[in-house]
């Protein structure tokens, strides 16, 4: 017997919602009738725009969480029930499976819950040209679905959807960068790889291989870590700080999860944050226009390296929407996130050889051009660090904070006199606010030039605080002061 629901009926009652970027839930919220109706809602929209129809391949993919096997059973079933033929491309990279996809003009489906923990998933939905947009998600909330009696009482299955061999689409992931660098790109480098249990391990390992690193592959977990690129975990600056001296390692590469966030370690084992590490890439890709979230470092402008600046909400569909205009006025655009992601929006040349676009977050990009520009120009990267304005962000994050105790912590802010609130919360350890910004949370500047931006996570129940300063030690130093006062404005 059949049933039809409301693709918003269902994230209402779920809780598996669209946060920044995909729909991500609860694991035991994602029950294989979710994933199947979500799977279903995205393929009917796709009809209705015209890149989907029966006998249309559909590339699926996951990351190395325990959940994730049964998930992409659940999104191939609903991809043979409206017709379409699955390619099973495996465990590999969330931009190794979008590539194949935008190359072949397939849609593709990544499950993957980024670098939240396992007890938690995802679904990240890619058209055939391009990431899932806001309007996108916005017409597939508004699907109804008519699901076939495939399903127990708990939502799962009665039988699990067989998958098929897997297609390779990593040999053409890593293709794509040791053809455009070149064999001797990283030659003479020595090169950590912290694996843990990323998706992109081995397949990072063989690029910086190919490209002529020698490699230390370390830190290997067939448990899954939830490695987050923004808020690193002191366990890991350890290790960095550890593994550099220990091996003498000229950089230490990394990634989140599903191996889209890149993480990369100077020679003394410090990890860089992503939003510098996304306008080396930029400079070093010779881009002319940048979109990046508000939340990303002010080095960007204070640089004068490029000719337009886009500043966006946080997430990949907003900073593509952003790409997207500054690509419609003829220049060559990129886009990249504080999470290090960086999405290649128009082509690239050097030496000869054409990179081609990827408009969704990519980790391999931007660590292979900041590690082959170091080269070139025979300096660390810690000294091609310090080449740009000295402006150092951090964040950190409250967890298990609820996002409505976020909502009304930004509303109080906001009511009245903004900068006047702001002074009153944090003027003891930041001064006299100055301006505000509410593009995405609440982001105030203060008289001394620092910053505190405040913001409930899109993925999950947490509070991230993002903080700006002259000195990596004062931003540091002013995120931990920041959560401590919202830490005890909650408790009163």
């Amino acid at each position: 017997m059949t049933q039809t629901v409301s693709i918003s009926d269902l994230m209402a009652h779920s809780g598996v919602a669209f946060g920044t970027s995909g729909a991500r839930g609860k694991v035991v919220d994602m029950t294989d009738l979710v994933c199947f109706a979500y799977t279903c809602g995205f393929l009917q929209h796709l009809s209705a725009i015209g890149q989907f129809a029966p006998g249309t391949h559909v590339a699926i993919a996951g990351d190395l969480r325990p959940s994730t096997p049964r998930i992409v059973a659940a999104c191939a079933a609903a991809v043979r029930h409206m017709g379409g033929v699955t390619d099973h491309c495996g465990f590999v990279p969330s931009p190794a499976v979008a590539a194949y996809g935008f190359a072949m003009g397939y849609p593709s489906i990544m499950v993957t819950g980024s670098h939240i923990p396992a007890d938690r998933n995802g679904i990240k939905f890619n058209r055939t040209d391009g990431e899932v947009l806001k309007p996108d998600e916005t017409a597939m909330r508004a699907q109804e679905v008519v699901l076939p009696d495939l399903f127990d009482a708990a939502g799962m299955l009665n039988v699990p959807e067989p998958l098929a061999a897997p297609i390779d689409a990593g040999t053409d992931y890593v293709a794509r960068y040791t053809a455009f660098f070149g064999g001797g790109a990283l030659a003479g480098l020595k090169l950590g790889v912290y694996e843990h249990s990323a998706v992109g391990r081995d397949i990072l390992v063989a690029i910086v291989e190919r490209l002529g690193a020698e490699v230390v592959r370390l830190g290997r977990s067939e448990t899954f870590i939830p490695v987050d690129t923004e808020a690193v975990r002191p366990e890991d600056q350890a290790l960095g700080l550890q593994w550099a001296k220990e091996y003498g390692l000229d950089a230490i590469l990394s990634t989140d999860g599903d191996s889209d966030r890149p993480l990369l370690a100077d020679e003394t084992g410090a990890w860089m944050r992503g939003d510098v590490l996304g306008i080396l890439c930029a400079r070093a890709l010779g881009i002319a226009a940048v979109a990046a979230p508000v939340s990303c470092n002010s080095a960007l402008e204070l640089s004068g390296l490029f000719a337009q600046v886009r500043r966006t909400r946080i997430g990949s569909p907003f900073v593509i929407e952003a790409m997207n205009e500054l690509i419609a006025a003829g220049i060559t655009a990129c886009g990249y996130e504080a999470n290090g992601g960086f999405l290649l929006g128009t082509p690239v040349e050097a030496e000869g050889k054409t990179l081609g676009a990827l408009p969704t977050r990519d980790a391999a990009l931007p660590m292979l051009a900041v590690l082959a520009e170091a080269k070139r120009q025979g300096v660390t990267l810690s000294a091609l660090q310090a080449q740009l304005p000295p402006r150092y962000t951090f964040s950190d994050r409250i967890q298990d904070y609820p996002t409505a105790q976020s909502q009304a912590l930004l509303a109080h802010l906001e009511q009245g006199d903004v900068l006047g609130n702001a002074s009153g919360l944090f003027g003891g350890i930041a001064g006299e606010a100055t301006a505000s910004d509410t593009t995405d949370g609440l982001r105030i500047t203060f008289e001394s030039g620092d910053i505190i931006h405040l913001r409930p996570s899109g993925n999950a129940p947490e509070l991230r605080c993002y903080t700006e300063a002259d000195t990596p030690d004062r931003a540091a130093a002013l995120n931990e002061q920041a959560l401590a006062i919202v830490k005890e404005t909650a408790a009163a």
